[in-house]
């Protein structure tokens, strides 16, 4: 049975504490750390740029996988591989050549990830698929966090576990945005290989990290 890999989001954390809040998810079991990058533009939020994603990177021992909702972003790629970004993840709206990106994203020996909006075909990415580490559903309108999941995205999973098995590609398959105990599992049972959670580990059973990790990973 493969194993599910979580990937806390700090956009849920202690801001005033980050550099100790992801020593905390490290000892709780954490896979990577997510980060998510907004610029107020493409999502109605802003939230941390490169220079604090190299401050925080100095002292982790696990992969940051940085989701770029920012747009163009394509000049940006460089900033935020440089600053520490073990994966990058971008949204096709957001690049004029999506294959361009992908590949100077692979020319930075990074992981390449594309991010799926709840609006957003999987047709837009299928023939790239080769070429991708990861595929991110957001299960939420991207911008916010504490949103409601959309059970709906779960039909793109298993279009996407389908085409990777069918053609016997590699990339993984995470999602993001609402994911608590209950849900998480049917996700996991559609094809997901990665989850993305802010609030339900943060918060849930009064912080426990370490439970609330331990919990969403078991189905």
């Amino acid at each position: 049975m493969k194993k599910i890999q979580i990937s806390p989001s700090i956009l849920s954390a202690d801001f005033s504490q980050l550099g100790n809040e992801i020593k905390r998810l490290e000892n709780a079991g954490a896979d990577m750390i997510h980060v998510d990058v907004m610029d107020g533009h493409f999502v109605p939020n802003l939230t941390i740029g490169p220079p604090v994603i190299e401050a925080l990177k100095k002292d982790s021992s696990i992969p940051f996988d940085v989701h770029l909702m920012i747009s163009p972003v394509h000049k940006y790629i460089e900033s935020y591989a440089k600053a520490g970004a073990d994966i990058i993840t971008i949204h096709p709206e957001t690049t004029d050549n999506l294959k361009v990106s992908i590949d100077k994203i692979k020319q930075l020996k990074k992981k390449v990830g594309v991010s799926l909006n709840p609006e957003t075909k999987v047709e837009i990415v299928e023939e790239l698929l080769d070429q991708i580490d990861l595929i991110l559903i957001m299960s939420v309108n991207p911008g916010f966090g504490g949103q409601k999941f959309m059970p709906q995205v779960l039909e793109k999973v298993e279009k996407l576990d389908k085409i990777r098995k069918d053609k016997k590609l590699n990339f993984d398959i995470e999602i993001d945005g609402g994911i608590d105990f209950e849900n998480s599992k049917l996700a996991i049972n559609s094809g997901v290989d990665i989850l993305v959670s802010g609030t339900t580990i943060f918060k849930s059973n009064n912080g426990d990290i370490k439970k609330n990790i331990d919990l969403l990973r078991s189905v």
